[in-house]
């Protein structure tokens, strides 16, 4: 059980994040709750490196490497321009940003929009005058509440469209998830809005088109999102379609890296500004995790209870509860069993991975997608965002969401 120290120790760091003069960033506090489980026994050092799960780490790397390539040639600014230049006021970019990223979530997966996200959000808080905490959270927010409506959409999502026997997962999701995901986007930018009211008022805004720096590698931007879009439409038809043919999400990521590694003379600086902090970070909470799963601590509490394990209900709060200590995944890997056993329906099913995704808008540990803007925004230099500053405002959108998802799959 000294895991389970080591874990409330590093969710307590977490939340500190400063010890008198001694910074202590996210990544750095994991990776030491990690090594802490490493040598308590918790987990043996061969187990340790099972736990990882390279596949994240790859397609992280590959997008991270897509994310500059686009950063890195202006391509990005300019395509931010394009989008977001129908916004008149602070108030309309807000809810702009907030749908564009939420829906494109849906497609991209949450992870990868985070990635290319922050960018753009951060230069749209230099151009328009915003703070660039706000819309980090807007962003990291939106990523997550539009993830819920498509089976792709997550890695949670995926697992349950894949692991629960759905016939049809594309039309499962979008029957059941997809007018609450709009409901909840809307939610968002209404709770930002309550929070930060001057940041983002009707005050009119001028856009500026942006110059690209860089015309070669902006033609490998362009390549690098049509490989990305080829890929994921491949994806959606294999794992509609053709399940036998389906591939890991982690091609995805390599084919979009490819372009900018093979083709550009500068592939040596995109490989140097990756963010290899959040790469550290992912690592050391895939041991600290496996450790905590090791335990079963939390699998016999859940199976031990005499509860409906069944009901949207209970799905929706043992999900959004304990996502929080042992992360949606593997709450999500452990809980689908427990559903088939149950015999439980497809509603159980989308409720599952509805509630486990929107649990990560509780605490910034909660999704993968929160770190990643958060350590962004923060090797960027603007500013980190707190765990309480998180958490005042993910709560009650949390409960919010949450019941939205209730009231659309209990009628």
């Amino acid at each position: 059980m000294l895991v389970l120290v080591i874990l409330g120790i590093v969710f307590l760091l977490t939340a500190v994040r400063r010890i008198g003069r001694v910074s202590m960033p996210v990544w750095a506090v994991m990776t030491g709750g990690a090594a802490a489980s490493i040598l308590c026994g918790g987990i043996s050092l061969p187990a340790a490196f099972r736990a990882v799960d390279f596949e994240v780490i790859i397609f992280l790397f590959g997008m991270f490497c897509a994310g500059q390539v686009l950063e890195l040639s202006g391509w990005l600014a300019r395509a931010q321009y394009r989008i977001f230049r129908r916004a008149r006021t602070k108030e309309t970019l807000l809810i702009s940003l907030v749908f564009f990223m939420g829906m494109a979530s849906a497609v991209f997966m949450n992870d990868t929009i985070a990635v290319i996200g922050t960018p753009v959000a951060l230069l749209m808080a230099r151009k328009y005058g915003i703070k660039a905490k706000e819309l980090m959270l807007a962003l990291a927010f939106a990523v997550t509440v539009g993830s819920a409506a498509s089976p792709i959409g997550n890695p949670q999502n995926l697992l349950v469209a894949v692991k629960s026997g759905m016939t049809s997962p594309f039309a499962d999701f979008i029957r059941y998830l997809f007018i609450p995901t709009v409901i909840n986007l809307a939610l968002v930018c209404v709770v930002i809005k309550v929070f930060y009211p001057g940041d983002f008022t009707r005050c009119p805004i001028r856009h500026h088109p942006e110059r690209v720096k860089d015309p070669h590698l902006a033609m490998i931007a362009k390549i690098t999102i049509g490989t990305v879009l080829a890929a994921i439409l491949v994806k959606i038809v294999c794992v509609s379609v053709f399940p036998s043919f389906d591939f890991s999400l982690v091609w995805i990521a390599v084919a979009a890296a490819l372009p900018g590694l093979l083709f550009s003379p500068r592939r040596f600086e995109i490989i140097k500004s990756v963010d290899w902090r959040t790469l550290a970070f992912f690592v050391g909470m895939f041991v600290l995790m496996q450790a905590v799963w090791n335990t079963g601590f939390f699998q016999k509490l859940i199976a031990g209870s005499n509860i409906d394990i069944s009901s949207v209900k209970i799905i929706t709060a043992v999900s959004v509860i304990f996502s929080q200590f042992v992360s949606n995944v593997p709450l999500t890997a452990l809980y689908i069993p427990l559903l088939k056993e149950a015999g439980a329906g497809v509603t159980s099913y989308v409720a599952l991975a509805a509630s486990a995704t929107v649990a990560g808008n509780l605490f910034i540990l909660g999704a993968a997608s929160n770190i990643i803007i958060v350590q962004a925004a923060e090797r960027r230099g603007e500013g980190s965002i707190s765990v309480w500053e998180f958490t005042k405002v993910g709560l009650p959108l949390t409960i919010a969401n949450s019941l939205v998802y209730l009231y659309f799959l209990t009628v």
